[in-house]
Order: C-alpha cells, then sequence, then structure tokens
C-alpha cells in the first residue's frame, strides 16, 4: 500500500484509516436518480468513485461521457478513479483530468506507447494506473512497473456489470504483489469486477489493495451497510 499517498488523501477527504480502500463503482448506479447514488456514497465509508468511461469500440458497450463524469465530480466529496475503456485513450487525458479525475487508469492493451501515456498523465497531476484485461499476464507490466501508483486487474471481461467472478484473478494478484516487492512497494491493487463479501477478504488476503464493488452495492437493500462490511473485513481477524 501507498502509505503517503493513502494517508495525504485520508487527510484531505476525511476517509477511513483502514488498510484498503472500497470504489464502488458508478456504472451500476440508478441513473435516474444518480444525484441520490452520489450522496449515498459521499455519505458511507467508500473512499473513490469509480468512473467507466466506455466508446464501445475497446468494450462493446458504452457507459457515459465527460459531461456526466464532471456532474458527479460537482456534488462528489471523495476522489473520481476513472477507468477509460477506450482506444486511444491519450486524446482525452486532459479533458479527463480537466472533468475531475484523481486517478487515471488506462488499458495495456489499448496503449501503442504506454510508457509516454503514463508519464503524460503524471504530468496533469493525477496518480497513474493500468487495467489489464483478464487474459493479460501480469509480467508485461515489468517494464513499467517502477512507474505506476496503480494496476487495475478485472476479475471479469469489460464492459458490463454484474459477471461472474474469474477465479484466476487471485493468482494474478499474488503475481504481480511478488513483483512489485522491491521494485515498487507502494503500489496499489485494484480489483474490478464481481466483488462481493464472498471474495473480498481472499483478495486482500492475496495483495489488494483496492476494491471495485458495482452491483453488489447499488443494488442491495442497504447499500451503505453493504459498503461498510466490505469495508470492515479484517483480514488479520482469524475465523474459527
Amino acid at each position: 500500500m501507498n502509505k503517503k499517498y493513502l494517508l495525504s488523501l485520508q487527510k484531505k477527504y476525511n476517509m477511513s484509516t483502514k488498510s484498503h480502500l472500497i470504489a464502488p463503482s458508478v456504472l451500476a448506479a440508478d441513473f435516474a436518480k444518480l444525484y441520490d447514488d452520489i450522496i449515498m456514497v459521499n455519505n458511507s465509508d467508500a473512499d473513490w468513485f469509480h468512473i467507466d468511461i466506455m466508446d464501445g469500440v475497446f468494450v462493446p458497450n458504452i457507459s457515459f461521457g465527460f459531461p456526466v463524469m464532471q456532474a458527479i465530480a460537482k456534488h462528489a466529496t471523495k476522489p473520481l478513479d476513472v477507468h477509460l475503456m477506450i482506444v486511444d485513450p491519450d486524446r482525452y487525458l486532459q479533458v479527463c483530468k480537466d472533468s475531475g479525475a484523481a486517478i487515471i487508469t488506462v488499458h495495456y492493451e489499448a496503449c501503442t506507447h504506454l510508457h509516454r501515456t503514463l508519464a503524460a498523465i503524471k504530468e496533469l497531476g493525477c496518480k497513474a494506473g493500468v487495467a489489464l484485461n483478464p487474459h493479460t499476464p501480469v509480467a508485461l507490466l515489468k517494464d513499467v512497473l517502477a512507474d505506476l501508483d496503480l494496476v487495475c486487474i478485472m476479475s471479469v471481461n469489460p464492459g458490463f456489470g454484474g459477471q461472474k467472478f474469474i477465479n484466476n484473478t487471485y493468482a494474478k494478484v499474488q503475481e504481480l504483489r511478488a513483483m512489485a516487492a522491491g521494485v515498487n512497494d507502494g503500489l496499489l491493487i485494484e480489483i474490478d469486477g464481481g466483488v462481493t463479501t464472498a471474495n473480498a477478504a481472499q483478495l486482500l488476503k492475496a495483495g489488494a489493495d483496492v476494491l471495485v464493488a458495482g452491483s453488489f452495492v447499488f443494488n442491495a437493500t442497504d447499500p451503505l451497510e453493504t459498503v461498510k462490511t466490505l469495508k470492515d473485513i479484517d483480514i488479520h481477524v482469524e475465523t474459527i
């Protein structure tokens, strides 16, 4: 966990001091009452808003564009963790920053010149992340690992919410955490897709730092309590 960065966020946004972060995915919100869902996340134990921007080309779905993201940013009191599921993301880095992004994550599979893209994100003053599709090995990040603030491991195929969790994710998290040791000890590992209370503890034990939860939170009877349950998971407490 990047302790210095996490502490700065906790101070700026009055966040919890627990060791892992929860990022509800706005893709699963009710767009007819989006303002209410934003306020719910503000009032919850969540740490970030996870924002999926999809173009219908890189992934077989279209989510929402930057005007909606700007509307979210206007009312959000927590950082926007923006996941660009688009081709040629370099064209949109500036508008992404201007629309309120604190973290910008691009896909390895969509970047021809990944090192240059990461540098451009950092020049904008944002944290730089890379997302990996389920079929993409973590070993491919070796040459840029030291330049990353975050790696988002897709635990479902990107494009749609509510998919079944892919179990190979645990091994990928463990491999990435081992790769980062001594190279980038502050790397944040984020898991996106199918995260629930059934797999959250195992993901954290494997080395994850940030849990993205969409349908599991927004479709819950009590979203506030669901976020709290995810946040309160303590992998150091042994159960009998």
